[in-house]
């Protein structure tokens, strides 16, 4: 038996990845974002980096494929609800968990993680399809729970990146307005069959309310976006350049009302409660 840091314990009939993959009758498809983790020690590791006091009554998984986290988490969750697009992989996971599925601890759902209603969950771990990774990660975060996901590495670094970093951007602002962010490990290429082109990253949101009151989150959200667009103006022009994606209506009202100090910076140095109090103001005196 083996320690997984937080108190759980892993049998000695852990599923071995390749033959998992043998089992499922299939190999994965670069061209349909299918790479599957195949390093045991990564895999075991996942789990772990969920916060200490995680409800683990329900945790979802986006992507089982043939299964090889989905074993690692029936090791330490009551109940795991996997989504699966593909038939064959679906079908295999069926067969290869069919205790669980018989006893209720294991659902497999057949279908586009983007498109079917997904059940309340208490956690979720993914090694997510990197072609869907923005769509399905704010999918998932405004649920506040935490997450412990699979991105492209360049990916989690922008989520996790700080003002005034390179990688910092629409998407760090975005993720940190409903958790703290964090990238737990570097995955190499060398994991995964078939490889991927890059490096992976598995990332840790730990859902938290924001230390800045929003009125309106979908135009913050939008706000932000629309000043990222024009990340190398001053938020003066971003501003006035950006109304047909911010929806102001008189973006001028906005720059007059602000602080000279905040008109004069660029979107990468804006802290997240900066942008959100720009964006009251711009909602007060702009739409």
């Amino acid at each position: 038996m083996t320690s997984d840091g937080r108190g759980q314990t892993h049998g000695d009939a852990a599923r071995d990845p390749d033959a998992l993959i043998r089992r499922a009758g299939a190999s994965g498809d670069p061209d349909r974002d299918q790479h599957f983790l195949v390093d045991d020690r990564v895999v075991d590791r996942i789990p772990t980096y969920l916060p200490e006091d995680t409800d683990l009554s329900h945790v979802l998984e986006i992507g089982g494929g043939p299964g090889v986290l989905t074993d690692r988490l029936l090791d330490v969750a009551d109940r795991v609800t996997v989504v699966e697009q593909d038939r064959t992989f679906a079908d295999h996971l069926r067969r290869e968990f069919a205790e669980e599925v018989e006893t209720g601890r294991l659902t497999v759902l057949e279908g586009d993680a983007l498109e079917i209603d997904l059940p309340d969950f208490s956690a979720c771990v993914s090694n997510l399809p990197y072609g869907i990774s923005s769509e399905i990660s704010f999918r998932l975060l405004p649920e506040g729970k935490p997450l412990v996901l699979m991105f492209q590495k360049e990916f989690g670094e922008r989520m996790a990146a700080e003002s005034g970093t390179s990688e910092y951007g629409r998407l760090s602002v975005s993720a940190q307005h409903y958790g703290d962010v964090e990238v737990c490990e570097i995955v190499p290429r060398e994991a995964f069959d078939p490889q991927p082109a890059v490096q992976s990253a598995i990332v840790r949101i730990e859902p938290r309310a924001p230390d800045y009151e929003v009125d309106d989150e979908e135009f913050f959200l939008d706000f932000v976006k629309a000043l990222f667009t024009q990340r190398r103006k001053t938020i003066r022009n971003g501003i006035r350049n950006t109304p047909h994606i911010s929806g102001l209506s008189d973006p001028d009202a906005v720059v007059e009302a602000a602080d000279e100090d905040v008109l004069r910076k660029r979107a990468g140095n804006m802290a997240p409660a900066e942008f959100a109090a720009l964006a009251q103001l711009a909602a007060d005196v702009g739409l």
